[in-house]
């Protein structure tokens, strides 16, 4: 549960981030490689490609994130045994 929500924070950075800085790589590098249409078709006020890139780098930095919580941050985390109490 802990691994989604790192996921949601590092998404939402990610993708604001990226709306700020549109030339992030890698999400241009794969619209251009995918999609490969340049447009000026804008969506709520932002251009179309950017907003792509925006995506694409969202989910692929909050994996990244992700994977580095649970592979490493997420297996230090000790967990304490539950008293049942049991005499």
């Amino acid at each position: 549960m802990k691994g989604a929500a790192v996921f949601l924070i590092a998404f939402g950075i990610m993708f604001v981030v990226t709306l700020i800085v549109p030339t992030l790589p890698p999400g241009g590098w794969i619209y251009d490689a995918v999609i490969g249409v340049d447009t000026d078709y804008e969506v709520v006020g932002v251009a179309a490609p950017t907003l792509a890139a925006a995506l694409f780098n969202a989910v692929i930095y909050g994996v990244i994130v992700w994977l580095i919580y649970d592979l490493f941050i997420a297996k230090k985390v000790k967990k304490v045994p539950v008293d049942k109490g049991q005499n």
